[in-house]
């Protein structure tokens, strides 16, 4: 296995048109996002992630008025439970450019960390389905510091730890700290850093960029909105 080194600690630049623009992401009053959030839950707050209820636990969820209560020390990442479904833009040396569709589900058991889980789709030039692409799973934790712990495991054969911080209440920072990539992995994924936040809209933007010839480049990003929480 080869082992990257962590890139650096500048912010992340513009990336383009086709990216969710994270900088605005605050840019809305708490009572208009209270407002919005419950206008859109009449879709979504009765729904959530299947599961076979025989285990002598809690099953996971992605939505906080079902199952186990939160655990107090995921507050400043509870906007992320739920899942989220969208499109976004790739710019990949392997694959090129292209669009894909993505869900991402955010939930937990009532422990002190989130599940992740992130599969995408690749569309065609109409926006229709190709084939399955790549997927993400890992945990999230934060600690009493407000100091993000991402381990994230890409079904391609990478493994990467990342730190991070919350930007603010509706933003979250992560900086790759150490990626590691098997015999069979991707050889041209270096370390980068990933922005989450809320749009004003209440959807989930991201963008994912990585260190090329010494410089952050974006290779990922998307738009997402709540269809579950």
């Amino acid at each position: 296995m080869s082992s990257n080194e962590s890139a650096s600690h500048n912010p992340i630049p513009g990336t383009g048109a086709d990216a969710p623009s994270l900088s605005d992401s605050a840019a809305i009053s708490g009572s208009d996002a209270v407002n919005l959030a419950a206008e859109q839950a009449k879709s979504t707050a009765h729904r959530n992630i299947p599961g076979l209820g025989d285990l002598p636990i809690p099953d996971d969820t992605a939505n906080l008025r079902e199952g186990p209560n939160l655990h107090d020390g995921l507050l400043a990442l509870l906007p992320l439970v739920g899942v989220w479904r969208g499109e976004g833009q790739a710019d990949t040396p392997e694959e090129g450019q292209y669009s894909f569709g993505q869900q991402i589900v955010f939930a937990h058991d009532g422990e002190n960390y989130l599940s992740y889980e992130s599969r995408l789709w690749k569309l065609d030039a109409e926006g229709a389905t190709v084939g399955p692409d790549e997927r993400e799973t890992g945990f999230w934790r934060i600690n009493l510091k407000d100091e993000i712990e991402f381990v994230c495991a890409h079904a391609s054969g990478v493994v990467e730890i990342c730190y991070g911080q919350p930007l603010n209440e509706r933003a979250w920072e992560l900086e790759s700290a150490s990626t590691m990539v098997t015999a069979t992995g991707p050889s041209t994924l270096g370390p980068g850093k990933r922005l989450y936040g809320l749009l004003p809209t209440n959807e989930l933007g991201w963008v994912d960029e990585r260190l090329v010839d010494g410089e952050l480049k974006p290779r990922m990003s998307a738009q997402l909105q709540r269809v579950i929480g």
